[in-house]
């Protein structure tokens, strides 16, 4: 008997018939988004799952889980970040948990420009304004807005996404400032990028555009309140295509409010898809329902990955994208113990 799968959101029916050879498949064709309790309900007798961001995997899942569920191997997210993920507690449980990543870097770094220059130029403003009827006349001082070419811009989190970003900045002669955990190497950050790398407090003070690239972890959590944009300049844009988390978004409304920066483009949010609707009542901030991904292309690539994983876990491979090596280890003592 093949063991069974759960696709825990609606899919492209053609890459999950890659499957079938291996699963036996419950598809969540309504793509709702589980409780805990409906979560642990469809994972019981359940070799894996394929889900997204919107899955939460917790130590309180997982200890309920175990209890009816032996079987679990892994969990395989259409996301390169798993902050969705409690990975000590998938470790300690034996569970296989495994991202995919790359595959959208290009298309994320796309759209963090694309995001950076509607709101240094205005764009949703500018066509709210027109949308409304409110254009009767054209002035010299109508929509200004902040030049890209020419300006600094400012990249926190110089990964992968951070790097393809900082690529795009060379054919608008940009001065590219960077802040990470840990600097590049000299060859990369120089001939690839044309980077500086600077101290965070430089970071925030000398961007015109800084974008948020970096992974969230609970360390970083409200990591950008009062003190980081106190520092950045009055003319600066904010761009965060990383997670909202990072953000303490009082803090950023204020400061949208006040004139303390010009303004942000925001793709992500805490507690997304419940974001703080006080964003809505600001002209000066462009925002986007978490779509930085979002080509046909590179999701049917996500998409791909997340299926590779599973392949792999049910032949007895090591999954491409593994997370988290140390399960392979728990399991084999377990395994060992058992014979």
């Amino acid at each position: 008997m093949r063991p069974k799968l759960l696709v825990a959101r609606a899919m492209f029916p053609d890459l999950l018939s890659r499957l079938t050879p291996y699963f036996d498949l419950e598809i969540n064709q309504e793509d709702r988004i589980f409780t805990e309790d409906e979560l642990i309900e469809r994972l019981h007798g359940k070799f894996g799952m394929i889900c997204t961001s919107s899955a939460k995997i917790s130590s309180s899942l997982l200890q309920r889980l175990k209890s009816i569920n032996d079987d679990l191997k892994i969990i395989s997210t259409i996301a390169v970040g798993y902050d969705n993920f409690d990975i000590a507690s998938c470790t300690e449980n034996r569970v296989m948990a495994t991202n995919s990543p790359d595959v959208l870097n290009e298309t994320t770094a796309d759209f963090a420009w694309a995001l950076m220059m509607a709101t240094a130029r205005r764009v949703t403003e500018a066509e709210a304004f027109l949308r409304d009827g409110e254009w009767k006349k054209w002035s010299v001082d109508f929509f200004l807005g902040a030049d890209i070419h020419g300006s600094t811009l400012g990249i926190l989190g110089m990964g992968r996404i951070g790097q393809a970003i900082a690529r795009r900045a060379a054919g608008f002669g940009m001065q590219v400032i960077y802040h990470n955990r840990q600097r590049l190497d000299p060859d990369i950050e120089l001939k690839a990028h044309c980077a500086e790398y600077v101290d965070r407090e430089t970071l925030f003070s000398a961007s015109d555009h800084l974008i948020l690239a970096l992974p969230f972890t609970p360390e970083v959590r409200h990591s950008i309140g009062v003190a980081e944009i106190s520092r950045m300049k009055r003319s600066a844009t904010l761009i965060n295509i990383a997670r909202g988390g990072i953000v303490d978004e009082d803090v950023l409304i204020d400061a949208l409010r006040t004139g303390q920066i010009a303004g942000a483009g925001l793709d992500v949010f805490e507690n997304e898809p419940n974001f703080n609707r006080a964003f809505l009542d600001l002209k000066n901030v462009v925002l986007t329902p978490h779509i930085a991904s979002a080509s046909e292309q590179t999701r049917r690539a996500m998409v791909s990955q997340a299926i590779n994983n599973v392949i792999a876990a049910v032949k007895g491979e090591i999954p491409p994208n593994l997370i988290n090596r140390q399960a392979l280890h728990l399991g084999f003592e377990q395994n060992s113990r058992d014979t």
